[in-house]
């Protein structure tokens, strides 16, 4: 699957139309950021049930404000509509295929049933 590039007119919709998306934020100035590009491109046509996108912090600057993106690169994990991991940082190939193979295994009903929980208390 391609990579997508996320804008504030479709970044709402593309997290709530799928249930595992992947989000790279990113800047062209960034080196750490042009060298996880290839990486991140690649790891992406391996995983076709998750949405891989990106967004341009340097473009969209009010999305990046609204996760408090404050280092580059930073991934960020929605699965249906959860964050349920954010790093910043570029990851090797092999970490970004694990942590993805660990998202996939995760219980969203466990992980719903612990947000709730945090919620009371």
């Amino acid at each position: 699957m391609a990579v997508a590039e996320l804008t504030a007119a479709n970044f709402d919709d593309v997290i709530t139309k799928n249930d595992f998306v992947i989000v790279d934020f990113w800047a062209p100035w960034c080196a750490p950021c042009r060298s996880f590009a290839p990486v991140f491109e690649k790891v992406s046509k391996d995983f076709e049930n998750i949405h891989f996108a990106k967004v341009n912090t340097e473009k969209e600057q009010a999305i990046a404000a609204e996760f408090q993106i404050r280092s580059i690169p930073t991934l960020m994990i929605f699965r249906e509509q959860i964050i349920i991991f954010n790093q910043p940082g570029a990851l090797p190939e092999n970490a970004l295929r694990q942590v993805l193979d660990n998202a996939s295994k995760l219980d969203m009903d466990d992980v719903r049933k612990q947000i709730a929980e945090r919620k009371k208390n």
